[in-house]
């Protein structure tokens, strides 16, 4: 084996000397870079390091055969990337259920006892686990026969991006593992240390560079960039947790796993832990809570495990989600700031909606300096006024949303802020309608509505055209290339180059992301039309029920409303709203591009399935499915999806700020589940099987 194969072994021509002292470089290097990266107790200064560093250079260089892939001299020696590659993962990167506070994870522990009761599994005969759940970017390291071949991002779980060459550049990942099996997929967490954070962006400030919102947006960015010379400027590091896909190892518990990760020179958290039961567990996790704050890296929550690997296959996977761990998540972030004033933006159906403009104030992981104030209604019942300190609040990565004044207030005479008399963007003299909001009515006249609109019309759950987001729609309103959402399917590449920023390879994607959306079923063109009070849930019924654009343009209200979860004021809407010739105008132009405006056989509700007859309701934001993935779900499954809560409602599935549907549910005694709930439906458990 020559020693370009990493043996150190002397080749043709070179004098053995050479190769033995590359080999004795490549050994220092890898052990100063575990001190440094893994271990945080540097034993040289960089001066000293950096000579080994180029010594080995200057001999790869005079005899290129002795440089070994797995050299550190080749952490930063890939060209740049024209883009990244999609990577099969070799076993799914699944999603984690979440707890909330010590009740859901004690739910969670005797949903497990539960089921491995079944199998003869007492609570004794089985422990946990607890680490940091770090907030960065999802990776995988693969590795053959001991070396680094493959380093991806998570992707949707199952198939990610080629991120090796950038993943390369980080000290604390090996390049090489000693007495590697065959095969093994390494799993963990990229992120940015909190102060290399912080000296980042002011490097970035100083050079007149836009900074970044926070350390997890700059690790995922960091690693995303085509030039691995780019990524290797950022001070990178990872957190390994667990092991994947392996050939030739075995090793019967978690913390095993992490032992061996360790050893191997792995970076995994010191202060991962083994319990004997769930008191010992919760204890944990409160640990974790209160010294957050005192972290140089940002973790959202707590992962716990069940420690025995033979259990995993027995406690098997519900959808995307392990029985045999979940998410301990920390209550949302709130912080006290200055609410400056009151700006109000219109929607893409004419809604004016308040928000607030903020004293920046660091809350969540971001510097926040605007938040949602809802609509009118909630602004009311807030009392919230200009001047005002207020608490802020960012749960679970969402918008910033104020939740109230700090009182008593400050300045007593502060007025109560009011929708505009004019709309902000088109300057039309605004109406107050019955209900919560005002609006502006030039529907088709107005720059905000019509931007609105654009990226409604081409968001992932309506017409899914990657590629043109906000900042594209805003660009080609402005320079006039489009004039409302048909004008996309008239976009060309020739014309697409001429527009800054856009280059051939984005161009034709784009064109290419545009014609295949041409092939959208029905049901999400008609939601894509964004027509007022039509969601998903709403669209879809539309669709099931009247099967075409013409037949529900052609119907009258009283028609409209036997339509499930359409009420007689939303029958009057969209009646009103499709008899619109403006309205209709756009539906016939669409018609004319090749969209699909009526069903197809193949779109009909499954039959057959787990909740084939029942009635499904969706209220909140779930933590992992859109609420257009939960109703193709529940579809596909036989179930029908309605938008309002009856007596005729079988379930009624809650996320966060579920709202007054679930309140209704609770009213009338209706079924009430969270997403672990519905996944367990669709695998067949009735509820309350699997608690």
């Amino acid at each position: 084996m020559s020693a370009a194969e990493g043996t150190g072994a002397p080749a043709d021509g070179i004098p053995a000397d050479v190769t033995a002292r590359a080999a004795q470089l490549r050994a220092e290097l890898d052990r100063h870079n575990r001190l440094y990266y893994v271990l945080d107790e540097p034993a040289v200064g960089d001066d000293v390091y950096d000579d080994l560093l180029n010594e080995l250079r200057d001999l790869e260089r005079e005899f290129p055969p002795v440089r070994t892939p797995d050299s550190p001299t080749q952490r930063v020696g890939a060209p740049p990337l024209e883009r990244f590659e999609p990577v099969t993962h070799h076993e799914p990167m699944l999603s984690l259920g979440n707890a909330r506070n010590e009740e859901e994870l004690r739910a969670w522990e005797t949903r497990l006892a539960n089921y491995l009761k079944r199998l003869d599994i007492t609570a004794s005969q089985f422990s946990y686990t607890s680490e940091p759940k770090i907030d960065g970017l999802a990776i995988t390291l693969t590795y053959e026969d001991g070396v680094l071949v493959r380093g991806a991002t998570r992707g949707d779980g199952r198939i990610g991006e080629d991120v090796t060459q950038n993943l390369r550049t980080i000290g604390s990942v090996p390049l090489r593992i000693k007495g590697g099996p065959e095969l093994i997929e390494v799993r963990g967490e990229a992120y940015l240390p909190i102060a290399a954070f912080k000296a980042l962006n002011e490097r970035r400030a100083e050079n007149e560079e836009p900074t970044f919102a926070n350390p997890r947006n700059s690790a995922a960015g960091s690693i995303r960039q085509l030039d691995p010379a780019l990524a290797a400027e950022r001070p990178l590091s990872t957190w390994i947790y667990g092991i994947g896909a392996v050939r030739g190892l075995d090793l019967p518990t978690h913390m095993d796993e992490v032992g061996w990760l360790e050893e191997q020179g792995f970076k995994v958290n010191p202060d991962t832990a083994h319990h004997r039961g769930v008191e010992e567990v919760v204890k944990r996790c409160h640990w974790w809570e209160e010294r957050r704050d005192e972290l140089d890296y940002e973790i959202d929550g707590v992962v716990v495990k069940v420690d025995e690997k033979e259990l995993w296959r027995e406690l098997g996977v519900v959808g995307r989600e392990p029985r045999w761990a979940i998410a301990w998540k920390f209550p949302p972030t709130t912080a006290t700031t200055v609410m400056k004033r009151v700006v109000w933006n219109v929607g893409r159906t004419g809604h004016l909606v308040p928000f607030a403009m903020l004293e920046p104030v660091h809350v969540g992981g971001v510097t926040v300096s605007t938040a949602t104030l809802h609509n009118e209604e909630d602004l009311a019942r807030k009392d919230v006024r200009n001047g005002d300190e207020v608490v802020v609040m960012r749960a679970g990565d969402v918008i910033p949303q104020v939740v109230s004044p700090k009182l008593p207030r400050k300045n007593k005479s502060a007025r109560k802020p009011r929708p505009p008399r004019e709309c902000p963007s088109c300057g039309t003299p605004t109406v107050k309608r019955e209900g919560v909001w005002t609006i502006c009515p030039n529907r088709t006249g107005c720059p905000g509505q019509n931007w609105q609109h654009v990226k409604h019309f081409v968001s992932k759950g309506a017409m899914d055209i990657e590629g043109l987001g906000e900042k594209q729609a805003s660009v080609f309103l402005d320079q006039g290339l489009i004039a409302d959402v048909a004008d996309i399917y008239d976009l060309t590449e020739a014309r697409l180059v001429e527009v800054d920023r856009f280059g051939e390879t984005s161009a034709a994607n784009l064109i290419a992301a545009i014609d295949a959306s041409r092939s959208r079923p029905f049901k999400r063109v008609l939601y894509a039309l964004g027509l007022p009070g039509v969601g998903y849930v709403t669209a879809e019924a539309l669709a099931d029920h009247f099967g075409s654009i013409d037949r529900i343009h052609e119907a009258d209200p009283e028609q409209i409303v036997e339509v499930e979860g359409v009420g007689p004021i939303m029958a009057e809407q969209i009646a009103e709203n499709l008899g619109d010739d403006a309205t209709w105008a756009l539906v016939e132009k669409l018609r004319r591009k090749g969209l699909r405006l009526e069903s197809d056989p193949s779109e009909q509700r499954a039959t057959g399935g787990p909740l084939e007859g029942k009635t499904v309701v969706l209220t909140g934001t779930l933590p992992e499915l859109t609420r257009e993935e939960a109703a193709a779900l529940v579809k596909g499954a036989g179930g029908k999806v309605v938008n309002s809560v009856s007596k005729k409602t079988d379930f009624v599935v809650a996320g966060e700020s579920p709202g007054s549907k679930l309140a209704k549910a609770q009213e009338l005694g209706t079924a009430v589940l969270d997403e672990d709930g519905l996944r367990g439906l669709l695998a067949g458990e009735g509820p309350g099987e699997d608690e």
